[in-house]
């Protein structure tokens, strides 16, 4: 005699399909099984089934707090509003805001198959050309992103965009704050100096806020092209500054000059564009400015070095289990080097030209 599976933890499958019953009847078919989706670091993810279809439910990690950080509405109200322009999104199915359903708010949305390539080595797996189109790809889907207007989708009211560069830069230096258990030198010096060389933001966009290539499904189109299905994690999207997903996309395609890194990159991986290419390919396909771009880059280091070092805040008070934990200290100052260097226009980004 076997037993049914367990359900995942925090998705408790005959409530949820109650109330899926209750809000979309004739969704399902079956009973359903689920499972937690490994990779996210913040908000959890199941893929769910009837034994016919498939869905993927959102939900904020257990025992959250701070429920502004983990917004499902937001995120639903995002990928609801992108659904049928030229953004691949899922397909919205419900939001649920009754915590009395799985004890935190939630949302389903429609399964995509795809493929997120987190490292260099399974990006190497395919090969240096089909790497080069998927990262090209990456940064034309950007591009999309940040043509959409806000007003014509309903997401005019979906961020302050007024100041935006300024608030980011104080917000991250508060987190800073937060976490500072140790001595970390030039990390006051960058924090000041990107707050004195703040560049003048172009018209705000929707902006994704972690826009890197784990964060998208890459899947083979009918004519056997390598294309991106979907955009995910939403959770830090607003409107506000476009160059600033540009930068964090230039931070993850830098060599970091480290071996086992538990943070990675995909920059060594055969065929990889450099970060010049990709901002030369925005640059004409988006017809913005670019030219500052060592500045969003630098903040884009200075943002990973301050989370980083919460990390390993937390890790020296005990309250972070896993393997890897313990190298990310040792991580800290060399994202805060690179955003050093990067500001100062050591890093080419552009032809010839410096943030």
């Amino acid at each position: 005699m076997t037993s049914a599976p367990a359900d995942p933890r925090g998705l408790d499958l005959e409530r949820l399909r109650g109330h899926l019953d209750r809000a979309r009847p004739g969704l399902l078919a079956g009973a359903l099984r689920g499972r937690l989706i490994e990779g996210g670091r913040s908000n959890l993810t199941y893929e769910i089934t009837d034994g016919t279809a498939r869905w993927v439910v959102r939900r904020p990690p257990l025992g959250h707090v701070l429920a502004t950080a983990h917004d499902m509405r937001r995120e639903h109200r995002v990928i609801a509003a992108l659904h049928g322009t030229a953004v691949p999104v899922p397909e919205p199915v419900l939001l649920c805001e009754d915590e009395e359903v799985l004890g935190a708010p939630f949302y389903v949305m429609e399964y995509v198959d795809g493929v997120p390539y987190r490292t260099a080595a399974e990006l190497a797996a395919i090969g240096p050309e089909r790497t080069r189109r998927a990262v090209f790809a990456l940064v034309d889907t950007l591009v999309e992103l940040h043509a959409v207007d806000p007003e014509a989708v309903g997401l005019g009211d979906f961020g302050r965009p007024e100041g935006f560069l300024d608030r980011q830069l104080r917000r991250w230096g508060k987190q800073l704050a937060a976490s500072r258990g140790r001595d970390l030198p030039g990390i006051d010096e960058l924090h000041g100096a990107l707050g004195r060389t703040l560049p003048r933001s172009p018209a705000p966009t929707v902006v994704h806020g972690d826009y890197r290539l784990d964060n998208v499904l890459i899947g083979t189109s009918p004519s056997g092209t390598d294309t991106i299905r979907a955009v995910l994690d939403w959770e830090m999207s607003t409107l506000g500054d476009p160059l600033t997903d540009l930068g964090l996309l230039v931070m993850y395609s830098c060599d970091l000059g480290l071996t086992g890194s538990p943070v990675s990159t995909t920059s060594g991986a055969p065929g990889h564009p450099t970060p010049a290419e990709l901002v030369e390919r925005y640059a004409a396909r988006s017809g913005r400015d670019t030219g500052a771009i060592a500045w969003y880059a630098a903040f884009a280091w200075f943002k990973l070095a301050v989370i980083l070092e919460g990390i390993h805040y937390r890790y020296t008070l005990g309250q972070t289990v896993g393997a890897g934990f313990d190298r990310i200290g040792e991580l800290v100052p060399v994202f805060i080097e690179h955003g050093l260097t990067t500001l100062q226009g050591l890093h080419p980004f552009t032809n010839g030209q410096e943030g």
